[in-house]
């Protein structure tokens, strides 16, 4: 079981999953879901390690660093820390 936490909040998901589920859960606010807006970006305090690659949606937005799209993003397994 992966676990993705926001300030106090933290949402179990399945080893493998896409984060948005837990992501709304957590309060990130979401536009088109589809990777073109940018309105769900998060930074990933703790755990980037812990997704997948940034896909082509991320890449094509020219996202870096700590700087993740949690309509695209997809966790392995472990703890991610958002923000």
């Amino acid at each position: 079981m992966a676990i993705v936490r926001r300030e106090e909040k933290a949402v179990q998901l399945p080893d493998g999953e896409p984060i948005i589920d837990a992501a709304k859960e957590l309060g990130v606010l979401f536009g088109c879901q589809s990777g073109i807006c940018g309105t769900c970006m998060v930074a990933v305090e703790e755990g980037m390690e812990n997704l997948f690659p940034r896909n082509k949606a991320e890449q094509e937005m020219g996202l870096e660093g700590k700087w993740r799209l949690c309509c695209q993003a997809r966790i392995k397994e472990g703890t991610v820390i958002i923000r």
